[in-house]
Formats: C-alpha cells, sequence, structure tokens
C-alpha cells in the first residue's frame, strides 16, 4: 500500500504562527479584566463536573446539583472568611510594629546593606545619575495599613468577582460538557468534532480530579500546619494554617512564601530567634512531606511537569493575570498536556493543535453554557 506523500510545508506558515502567538499574548494582556472571571470559573467548573455528572447518571439535573454545589462552597469560603477577619485585621493593624520589631531584629545585617547601599549611589553618581532622584527617594512612603476605603473598595471588587465567577460557574455546570464539545470547533479549525470531544472530556476528568484531590490534600495540609503552629506557640495559628493551605496551590513559590511570612511573624512573637527558627523548620518540613510524599502516592506520576516549565509559567502567568494568572498557570499548563496527550498524532503541530483546543475552551464555554441554559428553558 503506497502512503500518500506529505504535503509540503508552507513557507508562511512560521510567520502566521507567530503572528497569531503575539495576538493572543496581546488578547490575554488587555482584556484580563473580562478573561480571568471565565478562566477561574472554567476551573472551578472543571472541579466540580465529576460530582455534577455523577449526580447526573442519578437523574439529578444538573442546574439544580450545580446549584447546591456552588452554594456549598460560597457558604465554605463565607465562613472561612468570618473565621479568621478578626486575626488578619489585627494583623494589619500592628504591621507598623511589627516591622520595626523586624528591624530591630535583624540590625547585624544593616551593617551590611548600608555598605552596598553606599557603593550602588557611589556607582550610580559616577555614571551620572540624576540628582534628584535621591531627594526623590526621601520622599515619604504611603501608610502600610490600607484606609477603610481602600478595604471597602478591594471588598467590593473581590465580592463582584466571587459572584461572576460562580454564575459562569454554573452556567458552564449545567450546560454539561456535551455542549461545550459541540462548540469546540469554532475556536479550532480542522479539530473533528468528536475528536475535540474527546480531548475535553480528557482535560474536564483529569485537571477536576487533580486539584479536587489537591483540595483535600491542602485542607489537611492546612489543618496539620495550624495545629503544629498552635503547639509551638504561635499566635493566630487558624490563620497562618488557612494562608498555608492557600498558598500550597501553586507549586515551588507557594510554599515559599508562605514559610517567609511565618517566619517572619515568628521573629516578631518570639523573643529567641531558636524558636522562629523551629517554626521555619517545622513548616519547611510539612511541606517537604506534602510534596514529596503525599502528593505522589494520591495524584502519581501522570500528570508531573517540568520544574522547569512550571516556573516559568508561573511567571508569564503573574505577568499576564497578576495573582489569578500565578493560581491559572498550573491548570493551563496540566489542560495543554492532557490534551496532548489524548491527541491521536502526537506531532509537533499537533500539540499546538490540541493547546489551541484548550484555550478554546475558555471562549466557547460561555457561549456553550448559555446555549444549553436557554435549551432547557
Amino acid at each position: 500500500m503506497i502512503e500518500p506523500a506529505a504535503r509540503p510545508r508552507q513557507p508562511w506558515s512560521l510567520p502566521l504562527w507567530i503572528i497569531a502567538l503575539c495576538a493572543a499574548v496581546a488578547l490575554l494582556r488587555f482584556g484580563r479584566d473580562a478573561l480571568i472571571p471565565i478562566a477561574l470559573a472554567l476551573l472551578v467548573a472543571c472541579i466540580l463536573s465529576g460530582a455534577v455528572e455523577a449526580l447526573r447518571r442519578r437523574h439529578v439535573p444538573r442546574a439544580l446539583s450545580a446549584a447546591v454545589l456552588l452554594v456549598l462552597i460560597a457558604v465554605a469560603i463565607g465562613a472561612t472568611v468570618d473565621w479568621i477577619a478578626t486575626p488578619a485585621q489585627a494583623w494589619m493593624q500592628s504591621a507598623p510594629r511589627a516591622l520595626r520589631t523586624i528591624e530591630q531584629k535583624v540590625r547585624p545585617a544593616q551593617t551590611l546593606v548600608r555598605r552596598l547601599d553606599y557603593i550602588a549611589r557611589r556607582a550610580s553618581a559616577i555614571a551620572g545619575t540624576d540628582p534628584d532622584a535621591a531627594a526623590a527617594g526621601t520622599a515619604p512612603l504611603p501608610p502600610l495599613v490600607p484606609t477603610a476605603m481602600e478595604i471597602f473598595a478591594a471588598t467590593g471588587w473581590a465580592a463582584v468577582t466571587t459572584v461572576t465567577v460562580m454564575a459562569f460557574a454554573f452556567l458552564l455546570l449545567a450546560a454539561g460538557p456535551s455542549a461545550l464539545a459541540r462548540l469546540t470547533g469554532l475556536f479550532a479549525a480542522g479539530t473533528p468534532a468528536l475528536h475535540g470531544k474527546q480531548i475535553i472530556e480528557a482535560i474536564r476528568r483529569e485537571v477536576g480530579r487533580y486539584y479536587a484531590t489537591l483540595l483535600l490534600i491542602n485542607v489537611c495540609f492546612g489543618a496539620v500546619l495550624a495545629t503544629t503552629l498552635w503547639l509551638l506557640g504561635m499566635p493566630s495559628s487558624p490563620l497562618w494554617g488557612v494562608l498555608g493551605g492557600i498558598l500550597n496551590f501553586v507549586p515551588y513559590v507557594g510554599p515559599a512564601v508562605g514559610v517567609t511570612i511565618v517566619t517572619l511573624v515568628a521573629l516578631v512573637t518570639f523573643p529567641g530567634t531558636a524558636h522562629a527558627l523551629l517554626v521555619a523548620a517545622c513548616y519547611v518540613a510539612l511541606a517537604t512531606v506534602e510534596g514529596h510524599i503525599v502528593e505522589p502516592v494520591f495524584l502519581g506520576r501522570r500528570l508531573e511537569l517540568n520544574p522547569v516549565v512550571v516556573l516559568f509559567a508561573l511567571w508569564i502567568g503573574g505577568w499576564l493575570w497578576g495573582v489569578a494568572g500565578v493560581l491559572l498557570a498550573m491548570p493551563v499548563l496540566l489542560g495543554i498536556k492532557v490534551a496532548a496527550r489524548a491527541s491521536d498524532r502526537p506531532a509537533p503541530q499537533d500539540i499546538v493543535g490540541a493547546g489551541v483546543v484548550a484555550a478554546g475552551v475558555v471562549a466557547a464555554g460561555v457561549v456553550a453554557a448559555a446555549r444549553g441554559i436557554s435549551r432547557r428553558g
């Protein structure tokens, strides 16, 4: 049997891919206010879709099960925020005093910092830096504690974003994965409808299972961390346990930020440095056990990613979308990897096409959800 000859590669295909990539980056950068709630809703829908589909097989309507699950999540988030609001507010009000205490404890290292600052200023003077920069450096710094209006504005924005994410997630869950797959072809030309549905099913199943398991692991990690810090005498240990569990969703960077914050709080709280170092060592030990023993046991290594790729994705996500981009970097990486693995032809162009299908889900999700709800109406 004679195999058909491969199609010659068009000389203009690479420039078109570069232009499309630049356009996609610009769209993500300048349209983040509209795209972030949709992307977060997709993540929530992936996590909850397994439970919704399981209830669907037991003849429970998708809309009803999605509404009940989202209400339970909203109640859990509200209870957690109310639980940690008082200690968080107390720490925010005592931030200036805490910074002064930290400054006193790290005073032995200030001599080296002053010398480095002197060398930097001398280098700037030799290079002909604008002399007005020194005057600008003496300007009063803004207060570290946010004002009441700033807190009100941030709370209002968070509430609006949360409601938007919940609404989009409800529409996506009520529409079901099949409605989302039917519109994938509009955003990934050349992808068969059946193949697109298989890819979306694989993304939904694997990413949802991964993050549902990771959620349980991080809840347990936060509880164990809070208990350990309480035994060590740390004040507001539930606050640091919740913070550690949330930061643990961000690989590598999250635990590093968590141990830094807890160590600084321990330096402020305890008179001796040894006690603060003991707190930091316990945090590092718990994070190491969780990352190298617990996660491989419960999650396996099917979706293991290169650490360099993960850190690069976190950096790109933070540059594009800030904190939301950092949180969504891992789901996007996992979705693209699952989509590429689900492709029947794992050639480079097919892997790129699978990534386009995974990215097209963001745009197709809202339309699919709206059509699914309208049909039920």
